[in-house]
């Protein structure tokens, strides 16, 4: 509850979360729902609807029951797209009633390229060169994987569209990470490598989604490796979605590596070129804590164009968007300009984006509070609230006394940091 009133002392009006499936849904559909967890989440949403803030809920967050897994291999197994639609119906049914805005996945692309390809994420398959993992085979199972959350997503979709949502009024989307990439060498080798890597990366899930085939760039090298949509399956992705949310950090260099030789192709060599933070020894932006994480606003006006062209302006949401650092001493904590300068030089790059047409609907600072980042736990902070971890105590880093100013159109913020935010007000912060 305190974190709650800490969003309501900031002024965002709305809170992007994550159900836990395992928290509801402990043993998938083999098991009973575990009233526990609804009554979590019933809690969370009736106290962020009180404070006038609006629930923007997340269905899967790269958590899968273990049952699933050990079953069929979840992800693995076209079995899954039942439990997920199972999963996803007790959600409508029991929050859809409060809440309007619904992803069916967050980062899928991460949960395929880690879980699958280099093995650094559960359930850790992989295959050399990408990784040396105990099972698993890169050059397959990530298309099989993928096709498998694609569908569910169709599948959550479906469902939704024919019995809730003309009755509770909300609407339905899907969650993608989105590098912006940019070409190493201004050849068209390069440049050809970073529209791979957009396809590979991006489009890999969006255009089956919104389109109904896989990216033809991606068809034309894996052929038979990517499967097919068959006419029910096409029938469902016919659903499409209502929003496309993106979660954009930074932009990395492309080399080509068909044409080009590479040292070291193994990073990204599934969009077949080496990606990198620097060209000639020099960073692409400043670095922040987080590898292959740098500061380049131009790439959230470039990201949220690319999508706004390719998709045909489908409404979009900044879903996530912050800045690492290291953690260490509570003073260098509390005095975070770098992240100021940081959401300072993304949102503006987003108002240019937008006055160009993008039709973007929110924006997402990540993150509320410090907190455990998946492979690196608690050794970075995205916060604007620092956290004690011996304590739990929560204090304001100055980007929240400054994202609270902008919130509010404080005009001597505006003026200070040179920004021109006249369209902040449209914003879903």
């Amino acid at each position: 509850m305190e974190d709650i009133q800490l969003m309501h002392s900031l002024g965002v009006n709305s809170y992007r979360f994550s159900i836990s499936w395992s928290r509801v849904l402990p043993r998938g559909r083999f098991g009973d729902v575990n009233p526990v967890g609804i009554e979590f989440y019933n809690k969370l949403i009736d106290a962020l609807l009180k404070k006038g803030i609006e629930p923007f809920v997340t269905l899967s967050h790269f958590d899968v029951p273990q049952e699933l897994e050990d079953r069929y291999g979840a992800w693995l197994n076209p079995q899954i797209q039942q439990d997920f639609g199972y999963f996803a119906e007790v959600c409508f049914r029991e929050f859809g009633d409060r809440v309007k805005y619904w992803t069916t996945f967050n980062e899928p692309n991460v949960v395929v390229m880690q879980g699958y390809i280099t093995g650094d994420f559960p359930p850790a398959r992989c295959s050399k060169p990408y990784g040396d993992c105990p099972a698993g085979d890169s050059a397959i199972e990530p298309y099989i994987a993928t096709h498998n959350i694609i569908m569910c997503h169709a599948t959550a979709v479906d469902i939704y569209r024919n019995k809730y949502q003309t009755k509770q009024g909300g609407s339905i989307g899907i969650v993608l990470t989105m590098i912006a990439f940019e070409p190493l060498r201004d050849i068209p080798e390069d440049r050809l490598a970073a529209e791979r890597a957009f396809a590979f990366d991006i489009a890999w899930f969006l255009d089956p989604i919104i389109y109904g085939e896989y990216p033809p760039e991606m068809r034309q090298i894996l052929g038979l490796r990517l499967p097919t949509f068959s006419p029910e399956d096409k029938k469902k992705l016919a659903n499409k979605l209502d929003f496309i949310g993106i979660n954009h950090y930074s932009t990395l260099y492309v080399k080509d590596c068909m044409f080009s030789p590479c040292e070291s192709s193994v990073n990204g060599a599934y969009a077949y070129g080496s990606r990198t933070g620097e060209r000639d020894g020099l960073p692409i932006g400043a670095p922040t804590a987080m590898p292959t994480f740098y500061v380049v606003p131009r790439g959230m006006e470039k990201i949220v164009m690319q999508i706004m062209q390719r998709y045909n302006n489908t409404p979009m949401f900044i879903t996530e968007n912050g800045f690492a650092q290291k953690s260490g001493p509570k003073k260098d904590m509390l005095n975070d300009m770098d992240r100021v300068e940081y959401l300072n030089g993304y949102l503006n790059s987003l108002t240019v984006a937008m006055r160009r047409g993008a039709d973007v609907r929110g924006y997402f600072a990540w993150s509320l509070i410090d907190n455990f980042e998946w492979l690196h736990g608690y050794t970075l902070r995205f916060g604007l609230h620092y956290v004690d971890y011996n304590t739990q105590e929560r204090i304001p880093k100055r980007s929240a006394k400054w994202y609270k100013e902008f919130l509010t159109g404080d005009t001597k913020t505006i003026r200070k940091y040179g920004g021109d935010y006249t369209v902040s007000s449209h914003l879903q912060m």
